[in-house]
This record gives C-alpha cells, sequence and structure tokens, in this order.
C-alpha cells in the first residue's frame, strides 16, 4: 500500500474515471472535450465493459454481441454531442411467439409495418378481442414515454413533477404506484397476448408481476421509454461498434486511456490507487467518478453502507449459437426471417411467467424455460467474414429469464451452466420443426459453436456482483419529493457520500442498459459544479 501520510493528494487530473464501460467512455468523452484533463483505467485489456464484440468461436469469422446486444436508451443527444458515428437497424418485426403446445405450432408475428397482417394473425391464435387492446396498452405507454424520455438528459425531476408532466393519472397509478400485472391483467385477456408484454417487465429481474416492491415495473418503464417509442434496434457492426466510437471521440478529445489497470483502492480526497504490469501506481482526481457497481464502490472505498443495500443479484443466462441456416418452424405459414426477425418469444405466456419466477425461488427449474431470442445478421450481417454470410449462416442470441444468481457459486458454476444450457436448448426445440443442435456450425477445433454465459460468469469477467446486469436494481428516472436535491450531483443523480466521488455507470439514478446515461448525467453534474 502506498503511504500518504505525510503529504496531502494534490490532483494529478481533473477526473479519474474507474471503469471503461460505455458510460466512462461517455464520461471521458465529454469532460475532455470540455477541455478537463482526464484519465479512464480500465480493469481489462479493452474497454467496452459488457458492450463488446468478439469472436468467441475460434476460427469462425464472426464477431458477436457477447452480452449487451440491442439499443434502445442510448439518447440522440449524445450521438450528435459526441458526433458518433453510430448506426442503428431498425427491424420491421416487433415479436413473434408461438402458441405453447398448439400441434400446428400456431403464433402471434406483430408486423410494425403491416397492421392487417398483425390483427389475422391475433385472430389466429384465437385473442380477435384483444387486437385493439395491445395497441391501446401501447398507446398507453408511450404517452408515459414521449413525456419523460427528453428528461433523462436533464436534471432529476421530482416525483411531483414527473406526474404532472405526464399528465395521465390514471397511467401514471398504472405503471408506476402499482404492480405492472394489475395494469396488464386489467388490460387483456389472451394469455400468450399478456405473456408478450410482461417480458419487458422481467429482463434481467427476478420479480413477480404482481410484487408490490415494484422492480418489475421500473424494469419494464426503461424497456418502453427509449427514443419515446421503446424501439430496440441492432448496432450495425455489433455493439463493440458503439463503445469503438466512444474511446475513439474520447482519445480523440485528449482522455487518457489505461487498459489492463486495476484499481485497489479509492480515496475521498479523490486518491485513486491502481495496479499495472505488478507495479503500484497511484493518480489524484479533483473528481473520481466511479464508473463500477455501487457495491464495487463500496469494497474500493473500504465502506459498509447503511442502512444496508439489497444484494445485487442478476437472474438471466445467455446463450450465443451460430448456424448454418435459420431453423424451420412448426408453424409452416410463418417465415423464419419474420419469426427471427423481430424478439422470438418462447414459453413466456403470462402464466409460464409467474409459474417459472414461483418454481426458482424454490429451486425448481421450469420444465421449458421462458426464452426470447434475436437474429442480429438479419438486419446487420456486417458482424460475418463475407464469405461465411454468404453461405447463409445467421447467429441467435437467447436470453433466459427467471434464472437468478443465488442458485450458482463458483464451485457449481460449470456444472450450472451446463445445465441452463440443455434448458434453452430444450425451449427453443420446443418450437421448432428440427433440432437446432444439428444446425451449430464447429469452430477450428471441432466443436459446436455454442456458448453460454451465466450470472456468475459476468461476476467473474465484468466483476457484476450478481451478475446484475444494471448493477442493481433499478431506480425510478426522477427524485422522490422529499429528496435532498442541492448538489449538482444530487440534481444529475450521480452523488455517493463523498463530494469528490461520482457515480458514472449503471448503478447511477437513470442508469441501466446501454445509454451512456451514466456518464453523461456525471459529466454534466462536473461542469456544472
Amino acid at each position: 500500500m502506498t503511504d500518504r501520510s505525510s503529504s496531502p493528494a494534490s490532483p494529478t487530473h481533473d477526473i479519474v474515471i474507474v471503469g471503461g464501460g460505455h458510460n466512462g467512455l461517455t464520461a471521458a468523452a465529454y469532460l475532455a472535450r470540455a477541455g478537463r484533463s482526464v484519465i479512464l483505467l480500465e480493469r481489462l485489456e479493452e474497454v467496452g465493459g459488457a458492450a463488446v464484440s468478439a469472436q468467441a468461436f475460434d476460427g469462425v469469422e464472426a464477431r458477436l454481441s457477447r452480452y449487451s446486444y440491442l439499443v434502445s436508451l442510448l439518447p440522440q443527444r449524445i450521438i450528435e454531442d459526441l458526433g458518433l458515428d453510430i448506426r442503428l437497424a431498425r427491424r420491421r418485426y416487433s415479436s413473434y411467439t408461438p402458441v405453447p403446445g398448439d400441434p400446428d405450432g400456431a403464433g402471434l408475428l406483430i408486423d410494425n409495418t403491416d397492421a392487417q397482417a398483425t390483427a389475422a394473425s391475433f385472430a389466429r391464435i384465437g385473442a380477435d378481442d384483444d387486437a385493439a387492446a395491445f395497441d391501446a396498452v401501447y398507446e398507453t405507454t408511450g404517452g408515459l414515454a414521449r413525456a419523460l424520455w427528453p428528461t433523462v438528459t436533464e436534471p432529476l425531476l421530482t416525483r411531483s413533477e414527473a406526474r404532472a408532466l405526464v399528465g395521465d393519472d390514471e397511467a401514471w397509478r398504472a405503471l408506476v404506484e402499482r404492480p405492472i400485472g394489475e395494469f396488464i391483467e386489467s388490460r387483456l385477456q389472451n394469455d400468450l397476448v399478456r405473456g408478450v408484454v410482461a417480458t419487458d417487465a422481467l429482463i434481467g429481474t427476478f420479480a413477480s408481476l404482481s410484487d408490490p416492491g415494484l422492480d418489475q415495473n421500473r424494469c419494464f418503464l426503461y424497456h418502453v421509454i427509449g427514443q419515446g417509442t421503446g424501439e430496440w434496434d441492432v448496432p450495425v457492426g455489433g455493439m463493440g461498434a458503439v463503445t469503438g466510437e466512444l474511446a475513439r471521440v474520447a482519445r480523440e478529445a485528449g482522455a487518457r486511456i489505461v487498459t489492463g489497470a486495476e484499481v485497489t483502492r479509492i480515496d475521498a480526497d479523490g486518491t485513486v490507487e491502481y495496479l499495472r504490469n505488478g507495479h503500484e501506481r497511484r493518480v489524484v482526481g479533483s473528481r473520481v467518478l466511479a464508473n463500477v457497481a455501487p457495491d464495487v464502490l463500496d469494497a474500493l472505498l473500504g465502506e459498509t453502507p447503511e442502512p444496508p443495500r439489497p444484494r445485487a443479484e442478476g437472474a438471466q443466462v445467455k446463450v450465443n449459437l451460430l448456424l448454418s441456416r435459420l431453423p424451420r418452424l412448426r408453424d409452416e405459414a410463418i417465415d423464419p426471417k419474420a419469426a427471427f426477425g423481430g424478439t422470438f418469444h418462447i414459453n413466456e405466456t403470462y402464466t409460464q411467467l409467474e409459474e417459472a419466477y414461483s418454481g426458482m425461488t424454490r429451486g425448481v427449474m421450469p420444465d421449458l424455460l421462458p426464452c426470447e431470442i434475436y437474429c442480429h445478421t438479419l438486419a446487420d450481417p456486417s458482424i460475418l467474414d463475407p464469405e461465411l454470410a454468404a453461405t447463409g449462416v445467421q447467429t441467435i442470441t437467447v436470453f433466459g429469464l427467471h434464472t437468478p444468481d443465488r442458485w450458482l457459486s463458483d464451485e457449481n458454476n460449470d456444472a450450472t451452466r451446463q445445465r441452463l444450457q440443455d434448458a434453452v436448448v430444450a425451449s427453443l426445440n420446443s418450437v421448432l420443426a428440427e433440432p437446432v443442435e444439428d444446425l451449430l456450425l464447429t469452430d477450428a477445433d471441432g466443436r459446436p459453436c455454442i456458448e453460454t454465459k451465466t450470472t456468475r460468469d459476468l461476476e467473474q469477467a465484468l466483476n457484476m456482483p450478481g451478475g446484475n446486469i444494471f448493477h442493481g436494481p433499478l431506480s425510478w428516472p426522477f427524485a422522490e419529493d422529499d429528496e435532498p436535491l442541492g448538489t449538482p450531483a444530487e440534481r444529475w443523480g450521480v452523488a455517493t457520500r463523498h463530494p469528490r466521488i461520482l457515480m458514472c455507470g449503471s448503478g447511477a439514478r437513470r442508469g441501466g442498459a446501454v445509454s451512456g446515461l451514466g456518464g453523461h448525467n456525471a459529466a454534466m453534474a462536473v461542469l456544472e459544479d
């Protein structure tokens, strides 16, 4: 440990940023462009955090978005402010959901460009009455999104101000004050249609739809608020293209980015100690921006919060597959390119979601795991080598729900990973006309091109406690009426117990997902101060 007792800490930089995920890079770019001296320290050998692309399979030229994979919450304002060369591909189809157990494999296909075809699909699964109601649900959420979305890059509103801005007390009560399950059950009748809506409340969140704690409501809000529309787009070039642009802009603005730098301690006076190439080093910032989970920041500060913070727990499994072509569906009336062209929901009826949650709280895995799929290469084949793409190869990513980290440990992670992978494959095969295993490419060593990441894998690789993809429970995008909002850090939702240390990651207010909001808002707090 470095001895600093003989001299006070004098800043070596205006800003020290701990963690090189997309939020840290966003903050670095803003602050360096504003003329601040910025050093960013990243533990890994590359920046990007969870928003990276990787060649996951040896000898196969495909760069997959290994962890994060879609973009909705990255404001156009950040793209324009920083001059980012980022392209996002809009998907024609919103979703496809097969009816579990239907002998013909019938499913609901929601086409963003063809209302008549969508209505006919509702009728085909016996949900005629829900077609208009489904649209009405998203008219309600859209009103909330259009009101609140412009505020996420501004100082926090209070709850009362946000409610007044929305101007719809019924919608506010349904989406913000009462469990989201009540809203879904009151508006929709069909079990499958209810499930299509409900999944947005459960991505990475282990909760019942009727949970009075409302974690599921906060998750739902962030999934429908993006761009004021709730659309989720495919990043052209993969997620690494997004963070690559942020890193380019930050470096060109003068930020110093140091990789392979493992931060070991942060002091309230702005001192940051880290190891690099086996040597202890130290920098001191007038401000320290923590692009790490709140639990990680506490450990680096050597502090225990009072009252204790709820345990950060992820609840998902992610499986990446590389296929020779898209699988055939049991529903022969649906083109696989349409089914896989949006979000493909598998075994995610409302009842299945609730039963899976109930079972998983007791450690019982459902026979068919609720999952959803997206296919990057249908919207953007550029992540494949051109020769590979020409053969019809496709990537699919499966995101399994309600797999809480409490199931895993360092000792059982390998066995649980295989169990979860098997469950995902079985769930997928339940709606296909052929086994997906038969379509897997093989890598240079002859191994099937399938990669599974558990919550424990995320914690070990990315230092995300509990594998929680949001760094902890999500917060409302507004402050409570009695919260102090006197300092710039408080007003921007990035304050910690220490004035010189700010949160700038997903653990900040309005953080979570690939948005850059934690980084943007921390930078704005610094510049305002």
